[in-house]
């Protein structure tokens, strides 16, 4: 579906059944230099289960006009113009990666419109490293094929994945080479953010913390500060899985997304 935010056009990946009164719904925010495809094996799983999912493409990636947000904190703006235009109250917000500190800045700052939160490969901060930063700014493909390789564990990187001869860490790589452009900034946007711990302690609303056990771009070690400052927060841990958990385990993924948001 297609609807417009502040003049632009915003492109949305949907599934399920129509919003209404007494159906659960969920926002799907992707993460650095992705669109809602990063969302696709997900998808299906929420939709079997009775869930209306909307996974929008942020401005300047995927099919959606303007630019890329330059701070969290606009796309975290911009996350609740989208919850306002799709009429949607007490929703459920779901973010990976960059997208689940949009998410959690707009959490902070929505009020009653997000009901509960999903931070999935997570932490706050999320500092980026000077030779990731620097080989996006110059040469964006590489920095891509990087982040694909670190964003897998070696066994589903190695192995394949995917099933049906597909190659599940291509699948991450043709999304963020299509969004390339974006990779630097989006990557910017996640070092400099700074608000993380604050913005949890204002969240109110119960939220789930969902992460990959053998996440090497997130690892678990740097998540306790957050989960520390968040109110209401439980934890839950994929087995065999690593930052691009939505490919690797997908099923694992929307099974723990609908429990949540039931």
């Amino acid at each position: 579906m297609q609807i417009d935010i502040d003049g632009l056009a915003c492109h949305i990946a949907t599934a399920g059944p129509a919003p209404a009164p007494g159906t659960p719904a969920i926002i799907l925010v992707h993460g650095a230099a992705n669109d809602s495809a990063a969302w696709h094996d997900v998808l299906p799983g929420l939709a079997a289960r009775g869930i209306a999912a909307f996974a929008p493409d942020l401005p300047g990636h995927g099919r959606s006009a303007g630019s890329p947000p330059t701070s969290v904190e606009a796309a975290a703006d911009w996350l609740l113009a989208l919850v306002d235009a799709l009429r949607l109250e007490n929703v459920a917000v779901a973010g990976h990666s960059m997208g689940s500190l949009v998410a959690l800045e707009a959490a902070a700052r929505g009020g009653s419109r997000i009901g509960r939160l999903a931070l999935l490969g997570t932490a706050a901060p999320m500092p980026v490293s000077e030779a990731l930063l620097d080989a996006a700014r110059k040469t964006p493909d590489a920095a891509c094929r990087m982040v694909a390789l670190w964003s897998h564990t070696p066994a589903f990187f190695l192995g394949g994945g995917g099933g049906h001869g597909v190659w599940g860490p291509g699948k991450t790589l043709a999304v963020m080479r299509r969004n390339s452009a974006t990779l630097a900034n989006d990557l910017a946007n996640c070092n400099d953010y700074r608000n993380g711990l604050q913005a949890a302690a204002a969240v109110g609303c119960p939220t789930l913390l969902l992460l990959g056990r053998r996440d090497r771009m997130t690892p678990l070690r740097a998540v306790q500060a957050l989960q520390d400052a968040l109110p209401h927060a439980r934890r839950q841990e994929i087995d065999d899985c690593g930052h691009a958990m939505m490919v690797e385990q997908a099923a694992a993924v929307a099974a723990a997304l609908a429990s949540f948001v039931a």
